[in-house]
């Protein structure tokens, strides 16, 4: 069995953040290490204002206008939504705090990076942050990683250069692990559930650093990539108005039939997670209508932020398409959309990623400065 988080030390309330950002040494125990790096292939994705599940009204009284003496009909109990679906997202309770630091390794003469935890509903999540050095608050951004083999995966391996670049450019970054990541706590259900907890691990990181006294927390961003562009869309939708912007690199699909069809449902090695998911949806062929209420461009209407999307044409992992549909779709809503387009790059970007980053600061700054 992979070794448990090591405890971790100083929090981010006030006073002891601050000293840690006076440089003093923050204590605590490293933590614990992890083998080998995983793979780089993205996975599907499926959390948020506390508002009630469409499921709710559904439940009628009967016997209203009913003839003197004749018995009232007992209402029918409501049907609680799948966990997976979107309803069923926005009707949760998100309480993400506890934002604490832990020892501190690969700082840098621009910020001072730390192993973190949070607590995303019950669950600690473990992660890496970069504070800026200078005095705060300081804009934040949430980093939602895409795939790689929970069981390979280790604390902050991902999405150095995005985490490097814009903490130099001011931004505080919170990279998270996920839950059953590194050295978060395990959900047996998640990839039953299509693991909509990643996006419950995104919001409660937001909400987490609002309450940091090194973060503004009117200006937090959020950016994914892969299958972490699967969770910018979920947040999105399910808590409008707790980001001030987002970024997806590559991203999944925003329809979740596509993303289970690639990379769950003809997956030999994830053939029982397939059927524990149809048995409780049925198949996307036979339950469409089920199916769409796990996906976040059926609910695009309830996006507020603006959106950037970069996405090569080489992509041999996500393709292209896929995002071209989730432009049509959020254009078809309304939303405000920035979408490019890189000839030749292919998954993970090499010759064009300066450009993208330098967009993508732009449009951050444009947002949150």
């Amino acid at each position: 069995m992979r070794a448990r988080r090591a405890a971790p030390a100083t929090t981010l309330a006030s006073g002891l953040l601050a000293a840690a950002l006076a440089l003093s040494a923050c204590s605590g125990a490293a933590p614990p290490p992890a083998t080998g790096p995983g793979s780089s292939r993205p996975a599907a994705s499926a959390s948020t204002s506390a508002a009630p599940s469409a499921s709710a009204a559904a439940s009628t009284s009967a016997g209203s206008g009913a003839s003197s003496g004749s018995t009232p009909t007992p209402s029918r109990p409501a049907t609680p939504p799948d966990p997976a679906s979107v309803p069923a997202q926005i009707a949760s309770r998100y309480e993400g705090g506890n934002l604490r630091l832990g020892r501190e390794r690969g700082s840098t003469d621009a910020y001072r990076q730390y192993y973190a935890t949070y607590e995303s509903n019950g669950l600690t999540i473990s992660g890496r942050i970069n504070i800026p050095r200078g005095t705060g608050p300081f804009p934040a951004i949430v980093l939602a990683h895409g795939y790689v083999d929970p069981a390979e995966y280790t604390n902050g391996e991902t999405m150095l250069r995005e985490r490097d670049f814009l903490a130099r450019q001011g931004y505080v970054t919170l990279h998270i692990d996920y839950r059953n990541h590194a050295q978060s706590d395990r959900d047996p259900t998640n990839d039953a559930d299509l693991r909509a907890g990643y996006t419950a691990d995104a919001i409660n990181a937001a909400l987490a650093l609002k309450k940091a006294q090194v973060v503004d927390p009117d200006r937090i961003a959020l950016v994914g990539r892969s299958m972490g562009g699967g969770v910018v869309y979920s947040a999105l939708v399910v808590r409008p108005g707790l980001f001030r912007a987002a970024v997806a690199y590559s991203p999944v699909s925003s329809d979740t039939v596509d993303n289970f069809d690639r990379w769950v449902r003809r997956d030999a090695d994830r053939s029982g997670v397939a059927r524990r998911v149809i048995a409780r949806l049925g198949t996307p062929e036979a339950e469409p209508a089920r199916w769409a209420t796990t996906s976040p461009r059926t609910s695009f209407a309830r996006i507020t932020e603006p959106l950037l999307i970069h996405h090569g044409t080489a992509d041999e992992d996500c393709p292209i398409a896929w995002s071209a549909a989730t432009v049509r779709a959020l254009r078809a809503d309304g939303k405000d959309v920035t979408y490019f387009v890189y000839p030749g790059q292919r998954h993970t970007f090499t010759s064009q990623w300066p450009l993208s980053i330098r967009r993508t600061t732009a449009f951050l700054d444009a947002h949150l400065r």
